[in-house]
């Protein structure tokens, strides 16, 4: 593959997060208020913040707290082959391994995909440092 073709790691993670948050909202009716993705080692991580549905936090505020993680874990479950599928789409990868868990102290939530290997990254330019953008020497 032609290495221009190649996402870097900023627009592959960007991409993942824009996709993940829509799943999410499209798939439980409820929009984290943000999602973050990381790529690392054939790994994927996401984070995601408010993302507590109000079924699951009216349970906890009735003291139903055990019935609630429940109903996460099992709807994480539910999720995750959908999830899988999209992913692959998105790196071209196969997903071997998914891993869910939720705070609801804090609303997040977190998910880690494991990939069958590594994708392919185009590095992206090195930034410039703020002397050679303002043309200014130290002479």
């Amino acid at each position: 593959m032609n290495s221009s073709a190649l996402p870097t790691r900023g627009q592959l993670e960007r991409t993942l997060s824009q996709r993940v948050q829509a799943f999410y909202r499209t798939q439980l009716g409820h929009q984290p208020s943000r999602v973050q993705c990381y790529i690392a080692d054939g790994k994927i991580t996401i984070v995601l913040e408010d993302s507590i549905t109000k079924p699951e936090q009216l349970l906890m505020e009735n003291g139903q707290e055990q019935l609630a993680e429940k109903v996460r874990s099992d709807l994480d479950k539910a999720l995750h082959p959908q999830l899988s599928t999209m992913i692959q789409e998105i790196v071209g990868i196969k997903v071997v391994d998914i891993f869910s868990d939720a705070t609801f102290d804090t609303g997040r939530s977190g998910t880690i995909v494991v990939l069958e290997e590594a994708p392919q990254l185009r590095e992206s330019q090195p930034k410039r440092s703020r002397e050679e953008n303002a043309g200014v020497s130290d002479e």
